[in-house]
């Protein structure tokens, strides 16, 4: 049974092209990805659900712990920590936070940040194994990218993980991506609100 790796729903800072800070909630929009998400979960089948502990992924799992799943938090899974900039606009950036050298002022480089996703990847992998099922991992953009990047094996990898969207992992080694960013889930949703990307 996979691994699921979900990025989560859309927030307002997401639209605005914010860095976001850490209460940031979803968006009306995020709310219904996240319905949508979960349905589209349950019909696939899991047995246990792994998530940050930052507002947004534990909204994107909210209608998981309605259906009366279990939600297990942990701080291994948040987004990079870019300190001081979250809450700055992308427009108002003087140095490019993406860069391989940069280090935000009281936030995380980009070693650490690594550092600590592979601290969540082994988490990911033991909580896997004990499990008779799927494991559905809520997490955020840059840690899905750094985790299929760097612990896993895909064909290729999006400019950018969607939210809402679904990531498919073999259990065990390589961690062959059977299915990157998918989004099918969302299609419904995106029509109804005219259309553009997650």
């Amino acid at each position: 049974m996979p691994i699921l790796l979900i990025r989560h729903g859309e927030t307002a800072a997401n639209v605005a092209r914010i860095m976001q800070r850490p209460d940031v909630p979803l968006s009306a929009r995020g709310i219904r990805q996240a319905a949508q998400l979960a349905e589209r979960l349950l019909a696939l089948g899991f047995a246990h659900v792994l998530c940050s502990d930052l507002v947004r992924a534990r909204m994107t799992a909210a209608p998981l712990a309605a259906r009366g799943y279990t939600i297990e938090e942990t701080p291994l899974l948040q987004e990079r920590n870019f300190g001081d900039l979250r809450g700055t606009p992308y427009a108002e950036l003087t140095e490019d936070p993406f860069a391989p050298s940069f280090v935000p002022p009281g936030g995380e480089s980009v070693e650490v940040f690594h550092a600590r996703v592979a601290q969540a990847f082994a988490l990911i992998v033991e909580r896997r194994r004990a499990l008779p099922g799927a494991l559905v991992v809520v997490t955020h953009g840059l840690v899905c990218g750094a985790l299929v990047r760097n612990h896993a094996r895909a064909a290729a990898l999006p400019e950018q993980f969607a939210n809402a969207g679904i990531t498919v992992l073999d259990p065990a080694p390589p961690f062959e991506a059977r299915l990157v960013n998918c989004t099918q889930h969302l299609v419904a949703e995106l029509e109804d609100a005219g259309g553009g990307p997650a």
